[in-house]
């Protein structure tokens, strides 16, 4: 399993809007995520500064990848654009973050 991190952010004013829009997500979105091998998906707002931090467990880099060729990305992202700062191409500006540390679950020594 591959763990993604990236950093976003919404426009000043978007935050509800941003939260309201995910709440619920479209099915048809969600299904994608999943069909493309996303295990789990969470999305961090900092109220403060309107960063998001988006955290990401998905099968591999490569169908990770083939989700943003997908009409219904490429719909949602055009759906979000107003509200955060996006690409050209309609997607979000976005960073990906380095992994520095990593711990799994297991019993105490």
């Amino acid at each position: 399993m591959l763990r993604k991190a990236l950093r976003m952010s919404v426009h000043p004013g978007q935050q509800a809007e941003y939260e309201r829009r995910h709440n619920p997500i479209w099915r048809e979105l969600e299904d994608t995520l999943l069909r493309h091998g996303v295990r789990s998906y969470t999305i961090f707002l900092d109220a403060a500064t309107s960063d998001l931090f988006a955290y990401v467990e998905v099968e591999s880099e490569e169908r990770w990848q083939a989700i943003a060729s997908t009409d219904v990305c490429r719909r949602w992202w055009r759906h979000m654009r107003e509200i955060m700062p996006s690409n050209p191409d309609d997607s979000p500006v976005s960073r990906e973050l380095r992994e520095v540390f990593h711990v799994e679950g297991r019993e105490p020594a």
